[in-house]
């Protein structure tokens, strides 16, 4: 309750001081949550982003998205770049191709990122050896000593925190049909973890540019790839429930496609249909939220088909 009411609190003092930081979007509209509290991970701005017409008499499926902050608007990212989220969902909606929907962008925590979208229970799983190597090149890599896995307790600040609030400051269906998570490289990889840990509570992920080495491609952590099959093999929910994947053959995602082969074996074993299990590859695109804003509607309508 406590939470809640600080969310509420941070709703209004948003609405009042931080106009001039939102993201611009050119459909629909933004409401920013600051430094959103959590007992499980620090706390972080929430940016939501309302769909155009929105009716607090009509209720909305919501996607959760990770590194909220690169969504909306170039101005304000780091590169410049954006996944022009209001642009392609807006057209969907005015096309009627996709039912209005509630996006939540969940900012990552910098130097902590890889951390906390790090798939934690297959991790745990390499020898402590292996665990101990990666953590020091995750060290050297971001300057910054090592933190313990957060996965765990992102999904459980999205799960049993962010989730609830969303459902009570907008008219949310709330169930799992009408709940999805998305992200790209390692939030590709979070989301399709969360789909495994919480099946009841996600009716599908997105995955985009899913980065299967969790390290460096081919470097000493085969073991870990490995590592995410096995879990995959045995968690992995087979009904009800719709998972995207793609990647590109530039840049990173050059790298990515004989992992996503092995996945693609799994799931085809499971005998996932093409109604709910889709792997795309783009052919010339490379691991950039220009590559990912190109193709978003894809993704986006095969999660809310039949809605």
């Amino acid at each position: 309750m406590k939470i809640l009411l600080f969310c509420i609190s941070s709703l209004v003092i948003s609405h009042i001081f931080a106009q001039s930081n939102l993201p611009q979007v050119t459909e629909g509209k933004i409401v920013r949550i600051e430094k959103f509290p959590s007992k499980y991970i620090d706390p972080r701005t929430v940016d939501i982003w309302l769909p155009p017409g929105f009716d607090k008499s009509q209720k909305y499926s919501v996607i959760y998205m990770h590194d909220g902050q690169m969504l909306f608007d170039p101005s304000k990212t780091w590169n410049k770049k954006e996944w022009k989220v209001d642009e392609t969902l807006g057209a969907l909606i005015r096309d009627k191709k996709i039912p209005p929907v509630i996006v939540v962008g969940i900012w990552n925590n910098g130097e902590k990122r890889r951390y906390e979208y790090m798939p934690q229970k297959p991790f745990e799983k390499l020898p402590i050896s292996t665990q101990a190597e990666i953590r020091t090149t995750l060290m050297t890599i971001t300057d910054h000593s090592p933190y313990p896995l957060l996965a765990d307790n992102y999904l459980k600040f999205i799960v049993k925190e962010l989730m609830p609030s969303i459902n009570k400051l907008y008219p949310t269906y709330g169930d799992r049909s009408h709940t999805f998570i998305a992200g790209s490289s390692f939030g590709g990889m979070i989301s399709w973890y969360a789909l495994c840990e919480y099946p009841k509570v996600f009716g599908g992920a997105a995955c985009l540019s899913t980065h299967w080495p969790g390290m460096f491609p081919g470097n000493m952590n085969a073991a870990l790839p490995t590592e995410f099959y096995k879990y995959i093999n045995k968690h992995f929910p087979v009904k009800n429930h719709r998972i995207y994947f793609d990647y590109g053959t530039e840049s990173l995602d050059q790298y990515y496609e004989p992992y996503q082969q092995k996945v693609d074996s799994i799931l085809r074993a499971k005998k996932m249909s093409s109604d709910n299990w889709v792997t795309q590859k783009f052919d010339g695109k490379d691991h950039s939220e220009g590559a990912w804003a190109e193709r978003l509607a894809i993704p986006i309508q095969f999660l809310l088909h039949g809605q």
